[in-house]
Order: C-alpha cells, then structure tokens, then sequence
C-alpha cells in the first residue's frame, strides 16, 4: 500500500489544479454573455443547452425581477447576471443576480444629477454592461465608466468621461465592450466623438483616438481576425475604420458608410459584414428644426432656432465653431440647402445621402462585406460586396450564420441574403409579429430570438427554411436584446429582467 501523505499531496495538488483550471474556464466560458449581443457582439451564443421554444410568464419562466426602466440589455459571467435600471428619476442602480435561480446578490445604486430628455423609445438607462468573472464595467451618460467588483459590487475604478452631447434627443445608448485585458469604449456624440481602451483591471488610459471626423453613430467595436492578427474594428461617419488594438492606430479605412449608423457590425473569418440604413443630415435637421415648433419653416436654420429646439440646454459654443461656421459659407448667419451637410459632415470624410429638397426622401439603405485588414484607403481593394435594398433596419443589427445574413425591420419584415456575394436567398416575409424592433436577434440551440417592442418573441428554426416555431408574449415592451447563457434565454423589458428556462434544465 502506498504512504497515505503523498496520496493526499497528490489529491490536494489534483484539487487545486481543478479549482484554477475552473476560474480560468469563467473568464473564457462558453456559457458566458459577456457583452451586448454576447460574444463579440454576434448575437450568438456559444453554448450547447437546450433552450425554450415556448415560453411566457406561465410557462418555462425560473425567475424574474424588477429592476427598473432601462433599454440596455442583461449580461451574464461566472453564473452572474447583471442589468441596469432607471431606479427613480435621478437614480440609476446596477444589479447582481444568481443567474441560476435569480436571487438578488447586490444592488449598487448613484445619483445621476439632472438629466437630459431623451426619446420615447430610449432611457437614461441605455447602456448593456460588460463582464467578466471579476468585475462589472457600466457605463452612464452623467457618471463616466464605472467598474465594480462582481461578487461584492465594491468600487474597482472609475472613469469620468466628458458627458455626451446630443442636438437630437436620442441620447446616449453606447456599451463597453470587452478585448483581452482592456474595456473598449466608443463614443460619437455631437461635440466630442472618441474611442478609448482602458486596461481592465487598473482603468489605466492605454490609448485614445480622437474621432472629431465623425458625427453621431451607436456601432459597437467588434474584432476581426486576418491571418492570425487581430483588429479592432468601428463603423462610423462615412467610414468603416481598422484599428491596431496595441496602438489605438488606424491601420486601415473603407469610404462606404452613410451619415450615421445605429447597426453593429458582425465578423467571420476576416470579413466585416454590415447593414445600414441613414436619412440625408440636412434633410434630418430641416425635418427636426426647421419644421418643429420652435422652428420658423422657411427651410434654413440658424443659432436661435437651434437653441429654441434643444430647449433650456445651453449649447456649448464649440459646437457652434465645428459645425455652424463651417457651413455658413456665405456668412449670413443662416444655414441653407448643401450648407446644412458641409455643417455637419467633415468636408474630408463626407457621407452620403446628400441633402434633398424638403419632402423628398433622401433615406439609403445598403448591405455590405468588407474584407479587413491592409493599409490606408481599402474601398477599392477590400470591399467584397455592396448592394442597395429597401429590408435593412437602421438600429437592428445583421444576424451571420452558416452562409447567410437575416435581417429583421420595422413591422416584422425578414429578408435573407448569402453572405458570399451578397445576393438575395430569400425575399421579404413578415414573421408572426408586426411591430417595431429595437432588439438584435440572437441564437442559440439552433434557435434564433426576435424580440418585438410589444413584448412578443418570435422563435425561429437557424436553418435555411427559418421555420417559425413560436411567438411568445412575455406582457411588457422590449427594446434591450436579450442574453442567452447556460440553457437560459434572459430577457430585458421595460421594467424587468425575466429568465426563460426548460424544466429539465439545469437548476
């Protein structure tokens, strides 16, 4: 028989081992929904569960929880839940929860200061958190980048960042997004576009790019892979941009974008696929301030009709200086016909959808791949593809799998494009819900989630027949996309967080 000690030495070592080999498997899982849109922003999980087909508040529901007003959607780490809410009308909090069973680990709640009105269909509460097994990374328009630990809900680090300025009431609706040790952070508002990376456990600056050639956009930065490198990759203003992730540089630019986009993009295998779609800015502003009640509608702007507009928000001069006196090529303190897009398109980065006589339409819409990597201007070499359509969606991201992009749009419009060239695969077919979409599909099990803002998701088979196999009320508006971990579809309402579970499924 051996000597039981080195037995016991050698089990403890076994133990340890399993036990570090487990943390390390958190920070990497599977099961994990680290980020908007899950892994790399694609809308799919990586997971093998099975998961509901079938589902409402009296069927397959393991919990739910009040957590306030919000439109950022739940994330899930470590076999954590986390999700924001508007908690009172100046208090933001961030949640823990066992994602398992739903009970509550801790509350984390700030005063937000006054806050600007936003639209209807967003809140102050817009922003997806990110995580990992040891913290939680939040964002909010008046408080910066704050990062707490996810266990306890303790300060790490915070980062004050300069709050966004919007001349539209969209307000703000960025998310972190996580890339090996760092927090990326892309924000193009009105006054101060910029893209940062902190490193994640310090909050450390590492590298910034000023994105003053850029108007406002809500695409979040997502990383491609060419030849065994990666790269950070933002659409934006008129440009889709490749930046090196130890620099901040940009290593690579594509002349193909239009005003703004609202879409992310999705990657695979090296290639860059978008949908989009963008009104003409001069068009958008004779629309929203000319025409306003506040306007004078006589088809031109100037600074007091803009301030009329924007309301009891003081407009900083700045802006004033970037985009007014710009445009006012013959100085006569108006804004009129192309002078509204040389104000508010950089003259080196225009984008289309140029300005039309009022009442014309000057919307596009594209889809597009775009192979990465190179140097410079890429339009020529890199761009794969591009084809106009009338199906794309202007804040419902493209869905990528097995060959073939889905697209879903206001009304419950669906379309099917191959992703080789581009061409159609299927042409328009409404699934069984007809209502506005603000939530991205995402998949799992073989199954893809449509959320509907009436509160109904729609299931569809993830083969090229896109079977409808349910449609699903849950009873409350939904505009955050959902999070899907370890057998669990997680869905965000207007005021809950709800997870959808099988029966047999792991408790």
């Amino acid at each position: 028989m051996p000597h039981p000690a080195p037995r016991r030495i050698l089990l403890l070592a076994v133990a340890v081992a399993t036990i570090a080999l487990a943390g390390d498997f958190h920070r990497v899982s599977a099961e994990d929904w680290p980020q908007f849109r899950g892994p790399n922003c694609s809308g799919i999980s990586t997971g093998t569960k099975p998961l509901p087909v079938t589902f409402s508040k009296s069927e397959n529901l393991r919990w739910s929880a009040e957590v306030g007003d919000g439109v950022g959607g739940a994330v899930v780490a470590a076999g954590r839940l986390f999700v924001s809410g508007m908690t009172d009308k100046e208090t933001v909090s961030l949640f823990a929860f066992d994602a398992g069973t739903g009970e509550k680990l801790w509350q984390r709640s700030w005063s937000t200061g006054e806050l600007d009105e936003v639209h209807q269909t967003n809140s102050p509460a817009s922003s997806t958190p990110a995580a990992d097994a040891d913290r939680v990374y939040f964002y909010f328009s008046t408080l910066g980048l704050m990062t707490v630990d996810a266990k306890s809900g303790k300060d790490v680090w915070k980062k004050e960042l300069p709050v966004p300025f919007f001349i539209f009431k969209w307000g703000a609706g960025m998310s972190p997004v996580l890339y090996k040790d760092m927090v990326l952070f892309c924000q193009d508002d009105d006054l101060e576009p910029a893209f940062y990376a902190f490193d994640k456990a310090t909050g450390k600056l590492i590298w910034k790019d000023d994105r003053l050639d850029m108007a406002v956009n809500y695409s979040h930065p997502v990383i491609n892979t060419v030849d065994g490198r990666d790269e950070i990759v933002v659409a934006g203003t008129g440009r889709l941009l490749g930046y090196d992730p130890a620099t901040g540089k940009r290593k690579w630019f594509a002349r193909t974008l239009l005003r703004n986009i609202k879409t992310t993009p999705v990657t695979k295998d090296g290639v860059i696929y978008i949908s989009l779609q963008s009104g003409g800015i001069a068009n958008q502003w004779l629309a929203s301030v000319d025409q306003a009640e506040t306007g004078n509608k006589d088809n031109k702007i100037d600074k007091p009709e803009i301030q009329a507009f924007v309301g009891k928000r003081p407009i900083p001069e700045t802006f004033f200086k970037k985009t007014f006196e710009r445009g006012d090529v013959n100085k006569d303190g108006f804004l009129e016909g192309e002078e509204l897009d040389k104000a508010f398109l950089p003259p080196d980065n225009f984008a289309g959808a140029r300005f039309t006589q009022l009442g014309e339409s000057a919307a596009e819409e594209f889809i597009l791949a775009v192979r990465g990597g190179g140097t410079g201007d890429v339009t020529d070499s890199n761009v794969l593809w591009k084809h106009k359509t009338k199906h794309t969606d202007h804040i419902v991201s493209p869905y990528i799998s097995n060959g073939r992009m889905l697209l879903v749009k206001g009304g419950g419009i669906s379309t099917v494009f191959e992703t080789s060239e581009g061409k159609s695969f299927r042409g328009p077919k409404r699934i069984a819900n007809a209502t506005d979409y603000f939530a991205s599909p995402v998949s799992g099990d073989g199954k893809i989630y449509v959320a509907g803002e009436n509160g109904v998701v729609a299931v569809l088979k993830d083969d090229e027949s896109y079977e409808e196999l349910a449609a699903n009320d849950v009873g409350d508006s939904i505009v955050a996309t959902p999070a899907i971990s370890d057998g669990g579809l997680y869905v965000r309402t207007r005021k809950s967080v709800m997870c959808f579970k099988l029966d047999n499924a792991s408790k």
